[in-house]
């Protein structure tokens, strides 16, 4: 038996460092493909992830659907979800078809009515604006020849940059013609890539349908992998992970869907109210454009609150104070009810989330950047709390910012004597936990 367990020892050993050697051969042939040679992973990657991309539609739709499918069932099946547990099902089968029909029909009332609603105001919107494009001409032309009348040194500047001018457009309209079946091939790789898009989201549903129907099912199969890939011990903090990463996503996707469609309802109704000119077209940039954390307002405010101008600069006035109150009460009211403090990030934190995700992945970056950048500040604060606790200091920020001075390490209860009393500091405030008892030896004897 002893030989057998060194053999097995040595055979164990062999393949660690034969799984190493491969695992760093394969990075290094990896990243010289990816940086200097035929780039084929990369391409592999791309068609792997565009044919996997209705799945990741039907996973996000069962993601955001998946709490109305627990809300209907706990209401109206309640019954029979209890019965089917004392059964020792995951779930009641009839209760669970019932309301995924049920959520799908009102998600289908709800965009039918948003269609219905929208969509021939949004077309009278855009054919009213492209049929006073002449007109938006001249009031732009009345205003720059007032310019020029109010600042004639404007206009000799301009006359002197006219010719350089003129030459940039002339050669970008002679490029243009020429590439013009560059363009017409780019129009129809559009209409291809909208025509994916629909597929793909159609398959989505579906995927989304079964998902709904056997969530139960699949949260066990990847609770299963947890327990086969790591210690047990180690489970129970992939699992906390996986809970705090959940209500960051659930919460800050979720509500800012939400909140976006409440602002993009309430602009439309101040927008007909005030009578102010392509009210549909406005609301939906507004509402779409208050998905984007921060900036989304100012890109949905100055392109609406410039078209309103070219009709009446009086009635552009009343809609950026219009603009300004609607974002108080999103930032002030609506907001903080409906999201909370989801993230836990500063502004700063949240701008730089935007900008790096906007400039890799564009407008998803710049909305899932918040999330992300909000999971990795949780993990970051985690394994720094962890490694400040197991040298015996304190993870209270406010000790460390005295200058030029060490925090002091928090002593644990296994080393406190009897007489000592457990002191907690946070900033310059001490609380001490128990009584504090004379030493042994000044203890008074009792029985003199």
């Amino acid at each position: 038996m002893p030989q057998n367990s060194s053999n097995n020892k040595d055979n164990s050993v062999y393949f660690k460092v034969g799984l190493a050697i491969f695992g760093t051969v394969a990075a290094i042939l990896l990243f010289f493909d990816t940086f200097f040679g035929s780039k084929q992973l990369p391409r592999l990657w791309s068609q792997f992830f565009e044919a996997f991309m209705p799945i990741v539609y039907g996973a996000f739709l069962s993601y955001m659907l998946a709490p109305a499918i627990n809300f209907f069932e706990g209401w109206l099946f309640f019954d029979s979800l209890r019965k089917a547990r004392k059964e020792g099902k995951l779930a009641s089968t009839s209760a669970r078809i019932c309301s995924i029909l049920i959520v799908w029909l009102l998600m289908s009332i709800l965009v039918y009515l948003l269609l219905s609603v929208l969509l021939p105001e949004l077309y009278r919107s855009i054919i009213q604006l492209a049929s006073n494009l002449e007109t938006y001409y001249h009031t732009i032309n009345g205003w720059i020849r007032m310019l020029f009348e109010r600042f004639p040194e404007t206009e000799v500047w301009l006359s002197d940059r006219m010719a350089d001018i003129y030459t940039q457009i002339e050669t970008y309209v002679t490029d243009m013609l020429s590439q013009l079946q560059s363009l017409m091939a780019a129009a129809g790789r559009g209409m291809i890539n909208v025509m994916t898009f629909l597929k793909n989201l159609l398959i989505g549903i579906i995927v989304s349908i079964y998902l709904l129907g056997t969530k139960e099912q699949c949260a066990a199969s990847a609770r299963r992998i947890l327990y086969s890939c790591f210690p047990r011990e180690n489970v129970r903090w992939v699992l906390r992970a996986a809970r705090r990463i959940d209500s960051i996503f659930a919460g800050f996707v979720r509500g800012k869907l939400l909140d976006s469609l409440i602002i993009g309802i309430l602009c439309f109704v101040g927008c007909s109210v005030m009578n102010f000119p392509y009210t549909p077209l406005i609301a939906v940039f507004i509402g779409v454009t208050n998905i984007i954390p921060f900036f989304g307002p100012f890109l949905g405010a100055i392109p609406s609150g410039f078209l309103i101008l070219l009709v009446s600069p009086m009635q552009a006035f009343y809609f950026a104070i219009f603009v300004l109150l609607l974002q108080q009460l999103d930032g002030n009211i609506i907001g903080p009810k409906i999201l909370g403090d989801q993230t836990g990030l500063s502004s700063l934190w949240v701008i730089i989330a935007i900008l790096v995700g906007g400039s890799f992945f564009g407008v998803a970056g710049m909305f899932f950047g918040v999330p992300v950048c909000a999971c990795l500040r949780y993990a970051g604060a985690f394994l720094v709390n962890k490694r400040l606790s197991d040298h015996n200091l304190p993870t209270d920020l406010m000790a460390y910012a005295k200058v030029n001075r060490e925090p002091q390490p928090v002593k644990p209860f296994r080393d406190l004597k009897p007489h000592q009393p457990f002191v907690i500091r946070i900033g310059k405030e001490e609380f001490r936990i128990g009584k504090e008892l004379p030493p042994e030896s000044e203890t008074p004897d009792k029985t003199e």
